[in-house]
């Protein structure tokens, strides 16, 4: 068995999911979550030692067979997400249902299902969140409550796995230059620029300061936000 720990990253064909693999690369072995297992596997052929592991996070009676064989893992990255944005007026019970079943209900149906392995690593558990999850806005009602979801899910997680040897991070990024950032500044009406935006990669340096935090060191909430300029 490879002493290298084992990281799993969903999300993990672009954007910020993409950006952690890459920094998590050098010192972990990955596997790398997502629904597109090309585009997953162009990412892999990228990296040290990865590969891809092609699941639909939507679909939450598959993740058990898709956990199958996972006994011991060293760190679970969250970075899957939607974002769907409205007012209260125009979003309707889908729209809600949207958000949840992926910022949410995959999240905590998938780290359900892997507590054992992370245990047996002495594991950490990352959930990439959003300054959505600690403040909200007119439009942003179904999205920012999924988010603020999230965060009550993670700080729970603690306070239940912390004397199991577990740690949980909540990274709050501020908007980022991603593919969902395009799409939302789009919905708002608004130029895109992505030098008005975090990197990924700056987010991703974030997530590997958490992971590499000394044992005896506990990162709860990691707050990221662009640089005015």
């Amino acid at each position: 068995m490879s002493k290298t720990p084992l990281a799993l990253v969903t999300g993990a064909s672009r954007g910020i999911g993409a950006a952690v693999a890459r920094a998590l690369s050098p010192t972990h072995r990955l596997l790398l979550g997502g629904r597109d297992a090309d585009a997953l596997g162009k990412v892999a052929e990228e990296l040290r030692d990865a590969q891809a592991w092609p699941a639909d996070l939507g679909d939450l009676a598959s993740l058990g067979t898709a956990v199958a064989g996972i006994d011991r893992l060293d760190v679970l990255v969250h970075s899957a997400g939607v974002a769907e944005l409205g007012t209260i007026e125009q979003s309707d019970s889908a729209s809600w249902r949207r958000n949840y079943e992926i910022n949410v209900l995959a999240v905590v149906e998938l780290t359900r299902l892997l507590l054992p392995a992370l245990r047996a690593a002495g594991g950490h558990v990352v959930v990439i969140n959003s300054g959505s999850g600690m403040n909200t806005k007119a439009a942003w009602g179904a999205y920012s409550a999924s988010k603020f979801a999230a965060r009550a899910f993670a700080d729970t997680l603690r306070l239940e796995e912390e004397p199991n040897g577990l740690r949980v991070t909540s990274v709050f990024p501020g908007r980022t230059a991603t593919e969902m950032q395009e799409a939302v500044t789009a919905a708002e009406g608004i130029p895109y620029s992505p030098d008005d935006y975090l990197s990924p990669d700056s987010v991703a340096a974030a997530v590997l300061g958490a992971v590499s935090a000394t044992p005896d060191a506990h990162p709860t909430d990691v707050i990221v936000r662009p640089r005015r300029r």
